[in-house]
């Protein structure tokens, strides 16, 4: 760290100087651009030497104190007797992470509890050096941080989840390939016949495809700092409802618009979604939802899937559907709001369904806006989150690094739009469908 950090204060003096010296070559004074660009090269020069300032005192001061026999903490200091609880499992989830953090830290005895259910599990470069390895979270504790993401998220939670076992990364399953409901397509193929006595029918089978779907890791980090690694009911709280609130986010976000290389395939990516036109007669007006879109758009929903869809939307549309009416004679009826106007809470339903404004929904007036979908077409593949720790990553700032993994991916089941059993027109429909941009 230290020789890292010396070279890049040279190379910013070294930086500095040049400039200067350029000038002076012309035989002229430095350009205002060129004084700003030496003055920050300084200012990191500067900083840089503060921080190594900084390592070299922690350097001295652990050398001082390992003279006189004295164990030191992640920041340099004497480490304070802590007594080893004996009782076999942790109380809370903050009591362990409190635990492996101590463990990690020189002079520290490794809390026994660490080691109750198997040794170490590697997080590291090794098991056997505290700061460069880590410690198995416990399966309890790892299920309830993600049974708390999916419960936080909006499209997670109303997933097809299928947990995948130890030893397998991914999901591979037959599934029928079916991309029309006309006759002799359903199920890929099979037919069935009425027939007279004697009579012979033409044999026919279903076509099957594939469904593969791979785990990928989704990662984050927390840094803890000494004085919150004191509190293990605060370090709890702060790690449950932080990471909670973060992988539910990140994954909705994924599941609506993910492109699939490394993540989930969202909707709005996916070859299963319809896309229904803004109206041109008379054109609709940029930015707008009007009762046709959405009339429209619950038209082009599976038949099957009408009773499971849900409507997800930008909160941003909301005054558009506040305002949303069928035009009858002169007048109009108003779609989404009550009989009693503003005085009155909104339905929240469209066509009987519900309507959920979720954070990751495009913007108004692009697509993604406004989503019809039913949710259990899309599969969503998992295995329990893992934990390591670190102190070195923010050693300086005297924090501790927690790191989490949660191996997690999706995509629709369908690989394909539905050609309809009986149609006037030449419309497709899913179970996922959003507004054209507008």
């Amino acid at each position: 760290m230290k020789k890292k950090l010396e070279a890049q204060k040279a190379e910013a003096v070294a930086q500095a100087k040049a400039i200067l010296a350029t000038a002076e070559k012309d035989n002229r004074e430095p350009t205002t651009e060129e004084r700003a660009q030496v003055k920050a090269h300084l200012d990191e020069a500067k900083q840089l030497k503060t921080r190594l300032d900084d390592l070299q005192a922690v350097d001295d001061m652990r050398a001082q104190l390992t003279a006189l026999g004295a164990p030191l903490d992640v920041a340099g200091r004497q480490a304070p007797a802590r007594p080893v609880d004996t009782r076999v499992e942790f109380a809370a989830f903050g009591e362990f992470l409190q635990a492996v953090a101590y463990a990690s830290m020189p002079g520290h005895q490794v809390d026994p509890r660490l080691m109750a259910s198997g040794p170490m599990a590697a997080s590291g470069l090794n098991t056997t050096v505290g700061a460069e390895g880590g410690y198995a979270v416990r399966t309890q504790w790892s299920d309830a941080l993600i049974a708390r993401a999916i419960k936080a998220s909006v499209l997670a939670q109303r997933c097809m989840r299928i947990p995948i076992g130890d030893g397998f990364d991914g999901l591979e399953a037959p599934l029928v390939d079916e991309t029309s409901r006309a006759t002799g397509s359903r199920w890929g193929g099979i037919r069935v016949y009425r027939a007279a006595d004697g009579d012979s029918v033409t044999a026919s089978k279903p076509k099957l495809g594939r469904f593969e779907l791979r785990l990928e890791d989704l990662k984050g980090l927390c840094y803890a700092t000494e004085r919150s690694l004191r509190d293990a009911t605060s370090l709890q709280s702060i790690i449950e409802q932080g990471f909670a609130e973060e992988f539910s986010f990140v994954l909705d976000d994924e599941i609506l618009r993910g492109d699939g290389a490394g993540r989930c395939l969202g909707i709005l990516n996916s070859p299963a979604l319809v896309t229904v036109a803004a109206e041109t007669v008379p054109a609709q007006v940029a930015d707008t939802i009007v009762a046709e879109n959405v009339m429209k758009m619950h038209s082009r929903l599976l038949a099957k899937n009408m009773g499971g869809a849900e409507w997800f939307i930008n909160q941003e549309t909301l005054p558009q559907l506040y305002t949303m009416a069928i035009t009858v004679g002169v007048g109009g009826v108003p779609v989404y709001m009550p009989a009693n106007g503003l005085s009155a809470a909104p339905f929240g339903t469209l066509f009987g369904r519900p309507v959920n404004p979720i954070e990751q929904a495009s913007g108004l007036g692009d697509v993604g806006d406004i989503v019809l979908a039913d949710m259990g077409e899309y599969i969503l593949i998992d295995k329990p989150a893992g934990q390591a720790s670190s102190m070195h990553v923010r050693f300086i700032y005297d924090e501790m690094t927690f790191r989490w993994t949660w191996p997690v991916c999706g995509k629709p089941k369908l690989a394909s739009k539905i050609t309809p059993y009986k149609a006037t027109s030449a419309t497709s429909l899913s179970p996922f469908v959003t507004l054209a941009a507008r």
